[in-house]
């Protein structure tokens, strides 16, 4: 790869870490000796780029740091074509929209070649029968941003209806039903709600006591699941 190419990659892959990460596997990570690293990324430093660390210590991009204009490798365009395709069917349709607008942005800011290739794309999302909901996905998507509690009435699977409070603080989408994630005060405990089966949804202005990652953290614990990194 040219060195353009080179140090674009080197501040993408900085942007995939937290914390700091050392030379060495950054320098392995592109293919390059520890000297060309330690180069590349004083010359990045040099052209304003939000680097900071030391040899020995490790280095992490700066928040807020934006990248230069946008270029994409091959594989990169069909993972976003076939991501948007894919939520364009299985999400809901204002998340959907949100999906076709973001491409729009992206090829709006791309070079003509790459550009082409957004809708050259032959990767395809299938159809499918996903249950219908009577609720508005958009305000529960809303309520999980804003950590607000929501009032909703369930049905469960042998027909039983129940109303309850709960925090919700994640959405899983599968091929075809929807998840609700959330802390039932009903029942003290985290509970999964099946989004077709919610008959009424009730947002409040109360914010639940505790933060969503924090939710998250304990939900993935309880499930034997790997946290974030």
């Amino acid at each position: 790869m040219s060195r353009s190419e080179r140090l674009l990659r080197l501040l993408q892959n900085l942007r995939r870490y937290r914390r700091p990460v050392s030379g060495c596997v950054l320098a392995e990570e592109l293919g390059v000796s520890i000297r060309t690293l330690y180069r590349d990324i004083a010359s990045l430093q040099a052209q304003g780029a939000g680097i900071e660390g030391e040899p020995g210590l490790g280095y992490v991009l700066r928040p807020g740091f934006m990248l230069p204009p946008l270029m994409f490798s091959e594989d990169e365009i069909e993972a976003l074509v076939l991501g948007s395709r894919w939520v364009a069917r299985r999400a809901d349709r204002r998340l959907a929209l949100a999906a076709h607008d973001a491409l729009a942005k992206i090829a709006a800011v791309l070079p003509p070649d790459l550009r082409d290739g957004l809708d050259a794309s032959s990767l395809l999302v299938g159809p499918v029968a996903a249950a219908r909901e009577a609720i508005d996905l958009a305000v529960l998507r809303k309520a999980i941003r804003t950590e607000r509690k929501v009032r909703i009435t369930y049905t469960s699977a042998d027909g039983a209806g129940s109303d309850r409070l709960v925090w919700p603080f994640a959405l899983g989408f599968f091929e075809r039903v929807r998840v609700l994630v959330a802390w039932c005060e009903l029942r003290r405990d985290f509970r999964h709600f099946r989004t077709d089966r919610i008959t009424s949804l009730a947002p409040t202005d109360d914010r639940y006591p505790r933060r969503r990652q924090a939710l998250l953290k304990e939900w993935r614990e309880a499930q034997g699941l790997p946290t974030a990194g």
